[in-house]
C-alpha cells in the first residue's frame, strides 16, 4: 500500500492566477544554494490502508512539503523584510528524515507491529527531494487475554461494574499502546466521578506477555493503593467560598458578604450581583461525592452566562479531620457590564449603493440577575443612480429593538434548572420597524414574544416562542395605488397595504450546531414552525366578532392574519482530510395562509438571492417560478410600475434553495489570517402557492420544477482571523428560470457579454428597465452555511 502527499494549495482561483504573474521567478527552487533541496513529495510504503494517511503526519513537520502558495508568499514578502507572511521553505535536512522514520516506526509499533522496521530514502531531482519511508510491519499482535488487579476491594467493584462501557481493551482486538492509554484515562475518569479525589493516572500500570513466534499479548491492569495505604480515601463535598472581584481582577474595599445556606458563602467585591444565579450552576452540592464532571460542569456553565471573563476551576482544601470532606472555592471575575457596539456595510452593484450602520448597546447584568440587556438601533438605506422615482433614494428602512435574556427558565411553574447540557435562557423581546420605498409605500411594524431555548443533549436545541403578537400596517402613496388599481394588481395592494394583526407561536429544533465549526463528517438539521392565528380564529368565532370589507374576522378593529409557515435547514459535511470539507445544503420552505387570510403577511413571504442564499442574484430579484418582469410591458406606465414594485414583487410562499461547496485551504499566513478558498453550485427559487395572473409562471409545479429552477456557480475566498471570518464570493448566474428554453443558460449562450454589453443585455434593459448583470460579488461576516 502506497500513501503519497502531492504539493497543497495548487488549485487556481481568481486571486492565485493574479499571483502567478505579480510573484517574480517561476520557479520555487532558484533561491537554493548548491548544496539545499526543497521537499516537495513524501512516499510511504509497506504500511496497511488503515494507517497509511495518519503515518504521514509523523513526518518532521520541517519536512512536510510546503504549500504551495504559502511559499509563493513568503519568497514575495521576505524582499521587504516581511517574513512572517506565507511559510519559509521546508529544505532537506537528513537528520530530521532519520528522526521521521523513527516516529514512524514507533507508531507502527504503537498500533500492534510490534516487529516493524523503517527504511529512509531520499531521491533529489533538480534541487527538489523527494522522502520515501518503507516499512516492513511483521505481524499484527492481537489481545489474547485482559486481566485486572486492582488491591482497593471497593475501587474492583465500581470498575467491574462499569468495565463493559469504558473498555478499550477486547479479546482479539489489535494490542494498541494508544488504547492502553485510553483505558487508563477511562479508568482515571470514573474514579474521579466517584469520590476518589486523589487517585491519579500513575496509579494505573499495564504488565503485557507478548509470545513474538505467535502474535500474541496477555495485558493485565494493575490499580495499585496509595503507599502505606489499604484503600483509596473516598471524599464528599462540605462548603463553596465563592468570591467575585471588581472587573479588573482586585478585591477593593468592602465586599458585599452573605452565608446562603449551610453549604454556600456568597462574597461580592463588584456589588453587582446576586448569589442564585451562581449558585443554581454550581452542581457539586453539600453530602456529595466529588465529581470531576460535576467540576467541569459548573465552570462551564458559569462560563456560558457571558457576565464573567474568567472561571477557573474550583479549588479544594481538606478538612484536617477523618471526614475525607472537601471545602470548595470559586473565585470569579466579572466582564465589564456596560458596552457599545458599532457595525456598518456598504452595498454596491451596477449602479446601486448603499450602506447600513447600526449600535448594539449592551448591559450584561440587569437586576443583578446576570440577566443581558440589549438595544439595537439599525438603520440601511439603498440608493440607484438610474432610478426615476423619489430621485436617487430607492429604499430606506429602520429598525429598534429591545432585548432582556435571563439565564434561566422563567415560569409560573416550579421547573427544574436544565442546565446539564447547555444554559437556557428566557428572552423578552420587543421590536420596532419602518420601511419606506418613496413613491410606493411606508410600512410599520411591531413585535413583542417571549421565547425559551433549552439544551437537551450536546448536540440538541429546542427553541419556543409561545407567545409572539406581531403588528403591520401598510400606507400606499396615493399616487401609486390609484395607478396599481388601474392596472389591475388588486393583490399587491392589498398585500403591502393593509394593516394586520398576528398571536402566534413558534418552534425549532436544531441538531448538531455545536459541529459547524469542525471538520468532522456530520449531518445538520434545523426545523422551523411558526403557526399563527388559531386562538384568535377560535375566539373570534365564539364571540362572533365584526368581518371586514373583505369578509375577514376582526379582533380589537384588526384584520388578524392566520397561516402556518415551516422550513427546514438540511446540510451534509464531509471531511475530505486536512482542511478541505465537501457540504451540501437543502433549505425547503412553504407558508399556507388558511382560514382568516388569503395571503401570507408580507414580512411572512420567502425570498430568495443574497451572500447566504442564491449567490448570483441580488435579495429579493429572483423569482417567482418563471416570472420575468417583462411581463409588465412597454412603455412609460409600465416601466413606472416595475420600479415602483421592485424588490417587492419577486416572493413566495413556497422556496427551495439547494448548495453545493467545496472548501479547502490556500496559505496558512496571509497578512495574520487563514486564506481559504471555496468552489459553489446553487441552485433554486420561489414559487407561488396559486396561479396569480400578476406573476405569470410562478405557481410550483412538479412538471415544471427543473425550468423554473435558477442555477449559479462561483468561487470566493475567505479570510480567517480565528474570531470571526471575512468573506468574498463572485458568482455567475448560470441558469435564469426568467427566460424560456436554451436561453435560461445564460451563461453558456451569451458568454461573449459576460464583461461587455452586447445585443442580449441591451434587450434586456429596454424590456426590464433594468440592467442584467452575470456576475454578483457578495462580502460578509462568517460562513454562508
Amino acid at each position: 500500500m502506497k500513501a503519497y502527499i502531492k504539493p497543497k494549495g495548487y488549485r487556481l482561483t481568481i486571486l492565485s492566477i493574479l499571483l502567478i504573474f505579480l510573484v517574480t521567478g517561476c520557479s520555487l527552487t532558484h533561491r537554493l544554494k548548491p548544496n539545499q533541496a526543497l521537499v516537495r513529495k513524501i512516499t510511504i510504503k509497506g504500511v496497511d490502508k488503515e494507517f497509511s494517511e495518519a503515518a504521514v503526519n509523523y513526518v518532521d513537520k520541517e519536512q512536510q512539503p510546503n504549500n504551495w502558495l504559502n511559499l509563493k508568499f513568503y519568497y514575495w514578502f521576505s524582499k521587504n523584510g516581511k517574513r512572517d507572511i506565507g511559510e519559509a521553505p521546508n529544505l532537506l535536512d537528513s537528520s530530521l528524515v532519520e528522526f521521521s522514520r523513527l516516529q514512524i516506526q514507533k507508531f507502527l509499533q504503537n498500533k500492534g507491529y510490534l516487529k516493524a522496521k523503517v527504511a529512509d530514502s531520499i531521491s533529489v531531482k533538480k534541487k527538489k527531494a523527494e522522502l520515501i519511508f518503507t516499512a516492513t510491519e511483521g505481524p499484527m499482535f492481537r489481545v489474547r487475554n485482559f486481566t485486572d488487579s486492582i488491591a482497593d476491594k471497593k475501587m474492583q467493584g465500581l470498575y467491574r461494574a462499569n468495565r463493559a462501557k469504558l473498555s478499550h481493551i477486547r479479546i482479539g482486538g489489535r494490542f494498541d499502546t494508544d488504547s492502553l492509554a485510553a483505558q487508563r484515562d477511562e479508568v482515571f475518569m470514573l474514579m474521579k466521578r466517584n469520590g476518589y479525589f486523589d487517585f491519579f493516572r500513575q496509579y494505573i500500570t499495564f504488565n503485557s506477555d507478548t509470545t513474538y513466534n505467535k502474535g500474541i499479548a496477555d495485558v493485565n491492569m494493575i490499580i495499585d493503593n496509595p503507599l502505606g495505604k489499604s484503600s483509596h480515601p473516598i471524599y464528599k463535598i462540605n462548603n463553596t467560598l465563592i468570591t467575585i472581584s471588581s472587573s479588573n481582577g482586585r478585591t477593593p474595599g468592602k465586599p458585599d458578604t452573605l452565608q446562603v445556606d449551610s453549604q454556600f458563602r456568597f462574597v461580592d467585591y463588584s456589588k453587582k450581583f446576586g448569589p442564585r444565579i451562581v449558585t443554581i450552576y454550581i452542581f457539586q452540592k453539600k453530602g456529595d461525592l466529588y465529581n470531576i464532571d460535576k467540576q467541569s460542569l459548573t465552570t462551564s456553565r458559569l462560563s456560558e452566562l457571558n457576565v464573567f471573563r474568567n472561571v477557573p476551576n474550583p479549588t479544594y482544601e481538606k478538612l484536617p479531620d477523618s471526614t475525607n470532606r472537601l471545602n470548595s472555592k470559586i473565585d470569579i471575575v466579572p466582564l465589564k457590564q456596560m458596552s457599545d457596539r458599532v457595525e456598518g456595510e456598504f452595498l454596491f452593484n451596477a449602479g446601486r449603493y448603499g450602506f447600513n450602520v447600526g449600535n448594539t448597546f449592551t448591559d450584561r447584568n440587569l437586576f443583578k440577575t446576570a440577566a443581558i440587556f440589549q438595544l439595537k438601533f439599525n438603520y440601511s438605506t439603498l440608493f440607484d443612480s438610474g432610478s426615476s422615482i423619489g430621485g436617487h433614494i430607492e429604499n430606506q428602512e429602520f429598525k429598534l429593538g429591545a432585548t432582556v435574556t435571563y439565564p434561566q427558565i422563567l415560569s409560573p411553574f416550579n421547573l427544574p434548572i436544565l442546565g446539564k447540557y447547555g444554559v437556557p435562557h428566557t428572552t423578552f423581546s420587543s421590536n420596532y420597524s419602518l420601511f419606506f420605498q418613496k413613491g410606493l409605500v411606508e410600512r410599520e411594524g411591531i413585535s413583542n414574544s417571549i421565547t425559551y431555548d433549552f439544551t437537551e443533549t450536546p448536540d440538541k436545541v429546542h427553541t419556543l416562542t409561545p407567545i409572539n403578537i406581531e403588528f403591520s400596517k401598510g400606507t400606499i402613496d396615493p399616487v401609486a395605488k390609484e395607478q396599481l388599481l388601474k392596472e389591475n394588481f388588486y393583490s399587491y395592494v392589498y398585500l403591502i397595504g393593509r394593516t394586520v394583526f398576528t398571536f402566534g407561536s413558534q418552534y425549532s429544533y436544531q441538531l448538531n450546531a455545536n459541529k459547524l465549526n469542525s471538520y468532522k463528517n456530520f449531518l445538520y438539521f434545523k426545523g422551523a414552525l411558526d403557526v399563527g392565528g388559531n386562538t384568535l380564529s377560535l375566539l373570534s368565532n365564539i364571540f362572533n366578532t365584526p368581518r371586514d370589507t373583505s369578509g375577514a374576522r376582526t379582533i380589537f378593529g384588526y384584520t388578524f392574519a392566520q397561516y402556518t409557515k415551516a422550513e427546514i435547514d438540511l446540510r451534509f459535511y464531509k471531511s475530505l482530510g486536512g482542511e478541505q470539507q465537501l457540504v451540501f445544503r437543502l433549505n425547503p420552505g412553504i407558508g399556507i395562509p388558511y382560514g382568516n387570510s388569503t395571503q401570507l403577511v408580507f414580512e411572512k413571504n420567502f425570498y430568495t438571492g443574497g451572500a447566504n442564499d442564491i449567490r448570483a442574484w441580488l435579495p429579493r430579484t429572483l423569482g417567482p417560478g418563471n416570472f420575468n418582469r417583462a411581463s409588465y410591458g412597454v412603455g412609460p406606465t409600465a416601466d413606472t410600475t416595475r420600479l415602483r414594485l421592485k424588490y417587492l414583487d419577486q416572493y413566495g410562499e413556497i422556496k427551495f434553495v439547494a448548495n453545493a461547496e467545496y472548501r479547502y485551504k490556500l496559505a496558512d499566513n496571509f497578512f495574520g489570517s487563514k486564506l481559504k478558498g471555496a468552489f459553489f453550485i446553487d441552485a433554486g427559487n420561489v414559487w407561488r402557492l396559486h396561479n396569480d395572473p400578476e406573476t405569470p409562471g410562478g405557481q410550483f409545479k412538479f412538471n415544471n420544477f427543473f425550468q423554473s429552477t435558477a442555477i449559479g456557480i462561483g468561487t470566493g475566498l475567505r479570510f480567517d482571523l480565528g474570531f470571526f471570518i471575512f468573506r468574498f464570493d463572485a458568482a455567475l448566474k448560470f441558469k435564469d428560470p426568467e427566460f424560456t428554453g436554451a436561453d435560461q443558460w445564460v451563461l453558456i449562450k451569451h458568454f461573449d457579454e459576460l464583461f461587455h454589453s452586447g445585443e442580449f443585455k441591451k434587450e434586456y434593459q429596454q424590456t426590464n428597465t433594468d440592467n442584467f448583470n452575470f456576475l454578483q460579488l457578495n462580502f460578509g461576516i462568517g460562513l454562508p452555511f
